[in-house]
């Protein structure tokens, strides 16, 4: 795994677990609302990078798959 693929799925997980904690305070219901509003704009902007960073992987993830005669192709995985 190079650096930079380390790092992005550190910060993957980071966001994650974040997003998580976020969740479980909105639906405490133990948040004021300008601190509700606060908390879902930070949860959408970290749902975003989730994505994007799920959308990148998954395009690396076009593997590439060794044939039996020593060739390669890339193949999407569905």
């Amino acid at each position: 795994m190079s650096r930079k693929s380390g790092k992005t799925n550190i910060q993957f997980e980071k966001s994650l677990a974040r997003l998580e904690e976020i969740v479980a305070k909105l639906e405490s219901g133990e948040v004021s609302l300008s601190d509700a509003i606060g908390l879902y704009e930070e949860g959408i902007t970290l749902s975003k990078n989730c994505i994007k960073q799920l959308n990148e992987v998954e395009t690396k993830l076009k593997k590439i798959t060794a044939e039996l005669d020593g060739t390669f192709r890339v193949e999407d995985i569905t």
